[in-house]
């Protein structure tokens, strides 16, 4: 099991109050997979440096969980092909 920091940039369209329960709804796969999520992090709405999808805003998630190298991937390949993600990054925590 490793520890993985997630940073998610949601539509901006996505209601505020929907951030958390669909960012649950994604890591329902490192949960099934015995993994646990530690921490879900929701900074909000901020502007990008650039548009992305020809949008300007976008709603920040940093989320922390321990998981096996497979569902790590898995899980970015599955936010990776949702509409409501605009961009993710994955990154291996340092012990």
């Amino acid at each position: 099991m490793r520890q993985y920091e997630l940073m998610v940039i949601l539509d901006p369209e996505l209601d505020d109050r929907q951030v958390g329960p669909t960012m649950e709804k994604f890591l329902g796969v490192v949960k099934t997979d015995g993994g646990t999520v530690d921490n879900i992090d929701v900074w909000g709405r901020r502007r990008l440096a650039y548009p992305i999808k020809k949008k300007d805003e976008g709603s920040y998630v940093v989320t922390l969980f321990t998981s096996e190298p497979a569902t790590a991937k898995e899980l970015d390949r599955q936010l990776g092909l949702s509409e409501l993600v605009m961009r993710t990054k994955l990154l291996r925590a340092d012990a």
